[in-house]
């Protein structure tokens, strides 16, 4: 029970992919017709492509501990 860090580390790992993931699929989804759809979709990316960003540094963090 002295280890925290580790199962922390996965937490986050496990999150940031979820989110980024979802955020993908999102953006391959009908939007609304009064919503600026390309704006919606690059936005969906960002944040896609920020999880995953994420997600791959802190598997790199949970290697090095």
């Amino acid at each position: 029970m002295s280890n925290w860090v580790e199962p922390l580390i996965f937490l986050l790992i496990v999150i940031s992919f979820v989110l980024g993931v979802s955020s993908f699929i999102m953006g391959f989804f009908a939007q609304p017709a009064n919503t600026a759809s390309m704006k919606t979709k690059v936005e969906y990316g960002f944040f896609g492509l920020t999880g995953l960003v994420l997600c791959a540094l802190f598997s790199y963090a949970l290697a090095t501990v």
